[in-house]
């Protein structure tokens, strides 16, 4: 008895530091930076480039995200979403968190400077850097530009596993960080627009608080324009076949439905729609591009 509950314990404990790491977010990084590594080469990726360089990229992005968790606790007791997190709720301790992202980090980037390539560990501390700390402790409390600005860390990912592969970076690996960076804004002000209560209440300059909510709208509809043009910029470059291009069309066209349904008639539910479309809309589309990839015609 006394042993299973130790282990019952234990495992509780263990899971407490893996929610730091934000999984479900951490996941979609991981798969782009995937979707990158197999994009960088027209056949099969190396199996030991492909495992250890998604081991070492989810261990930094884990990293950072615990990071993340641990400069916004005080927030994130606040707000609805965030106050079930490990740290608001007393799960872990702030020298716990501490030790266990450096751990966890410095794992990831001893993993891909050993295993992998120089440049891909470098590419990725300062992906680390610009996200945990000029995204998180600089930019997100100061301005309302910080989703866009901030957006370039969380464009990596595909970038990482194309150089993982290739050991350098390559103008259609621009593409796919274009992509992400565009994607990004439209993605983040959706959340913001039906928790903009939520962020007022802690500061926190997002666009709905600062500007309102009929200019944040505006710049959804703007900004999901800019993604459905970027996105056809892969076909464009002949980086892709008709297997993207149809593919991109169709899930453009939905997206632009929620951005000018939401400009033109706004619910906090139509907006919870948009970004949850918006997550699978990624996911798809880089589908998509490895559909293509392997099967161009």
């Amino acid at each position: 008895m006394a042993i299973s509950m130790a282990l019952h314990e234990t495992a509780t404990r263990i899971n407490q530091f893996y929610r730091l790491t934000k999984p479900r977010v951490v996941s979609l990084i991981v798969f782009t930076a995937v979707i990158g590594m197999f994009m960088a080469v027209p056949g099969a990726v190396p199996l030991d480039i492909l495992l250890l360089g998604t081991i070492g990229i989810a261990l930094v992005a884990g990293a950072a995200a615990a990071l993340n968790c641990l400069v916004e606790q005080k927030m994130d007791a606040v707000m609805a979403r965030t106050k079930g997190r490990p740290l608001p709720q007393g799960k872990v301790s702030v020298p716990e968190t501490l030790f266990f992202l450096m751990i966890v980090g410095g794992a990831g980037l001893f993993i891909l400077y050993e295993w992998v390539n120089e440049l891909t560990m470098w590419l990725t501390l300062g992906t680390f850097v610009g996200y945990a700390i000029i995204y998180t402790v600089i930019l997100k409390p100061l301005t309302p530009q910080n989703i866009v600005i901030g957006g370039a860390s969380g464009a990596m990912p595909p970038v990482l596993g194309w150089t993982a592969v290739t050991g350098e970076i390559a103008s259609d690996a621009l593409l796919l960080f274009l992509i992400i960076f565009a994607w990004t804004p439209p993605h983040f002000w959706a959340l913001a627009l039906y928790r903009k209560n939520e962020y007022a209440s802690i500061g926190m300059p997002m666009l709905p608080v600062t500007h309102g909510d009929q200019f944040t709208k505006l710049q959804v509809l703007l900004y999901t324009v800019i993604l459905c043009v970027v996105t056809f910029l892969p076909y464009v470059t002949q980086m892709s076949g008709m297997i993207y291009l149809v593919s991109s069309t169709i899930l453009n066209g939905i997206f632009m439905y929620y951005a000018i349904e939401i400009y033109r008639n706004y619910s906090d539910q139509l907006a919870r729609e948009a970004f949850r479309y918006s997550i699978l809309y990624l996911a798809l589309l880089f589908v998509a591009l490895l559909m293509d990839h392997y099967f161009f015609f």
